[in-house]
């Protein structure tokens, strides 16, 4: 059931539970950095095409039924980098689900998926040339993929983005990774599927109203 409604948040859930004006993100810097992410641009819904998703994806998607995609842009605390997330709504059913985010990442290669950059933002610079790092996923129990990609808001370009995984690799000392964009890309995109979840299947609450999850796995959306 819960897999079913899921299939029409992108036009029956409010922006805010979607896209939360902040997010928080413990643990998700290096090092385990706690990071916390401002909303500063959302996109109107918009048909599958080049213009909002990768090509690789695309193609991916387009055969299951791509219904929708939503984009937002957020920047973290510092306002030193900023991050599009992207929900990318399928008709796919959960069999087909079940599959599709096995090795997607790897499968796609170099398929970095467009930024949203915010005029008058601190995201007003980030185009193409300044994508760092990205990530994407595709939930087994939710029929979306979910992706983001990372750069720096003063507008640097970047000569050769990286997937998430490898910016995390210890040692490295360039600086997508030592600014944590991998970090970032890669556990931004898994709370937003935790959001989703939360969407389609709140926690239960006891009978004074309280979240029975004492605020431990709930209140990353404020």
């Amino acid at each position: 059931a819960g897999y079913s409604e899921a299939k029409d948040l992108w036009h029956n859930a409010p922006v805010d539970t979607l896209f939360p004006r902040t997010l928080a993100g413990p643990g998700a810097g290096p090092g385990s950095a706690a990071r916390t992410w401002t909303r500063i641009v959302v996109a109107p819904d918009a048909a599958c095409t080049p213009a909002v998703l990768a090509k690789g994806l695309l193609a991916t998607v387009r055969p299951l039924g791509c219904e929708r995609v939503l984009r937002a842009t957020y920047t973290d605390a510092t306002a030193s980098s900023v991050i599009t997330v992207g929900l990318v709504f399928t008709d796919a059913d959960a069999t087909v689900q079940s599959t599709l985010g096995q090795g997607l990442t790897s499968r796609l290669g170099q398929d970095v998926p467009p930024s949203l950059p915010g005029p008058g933002t601190v995201a007003a610079r980030f185009g193409a040339p300044q994508r760092a790092s990205w990530w994407l996923n595709a939930p087994a129990d939710l029929p979306v993929v979910v992706t983001a990609v990372s750069g720096f808001a003063d507008g640097r370009p970047v000569d050769s983005p990286q997937p998430a995984d490898r910016a995390m690799t210890a040692g490295r000392t360039d600086a997508t990774a030592q600014s944590g964009l991998g970090h970032e890309a890669k556990n931004i995109t898994l709370r937003f599927e935790q959001l989703l979840r939360t969407a389609v299947a709140p926690p239960p609450t006891d009978k004074a109203g309280k979240d029975d999850t004492d605020g431990k796995d709930g209140d990353d959306a404020r």
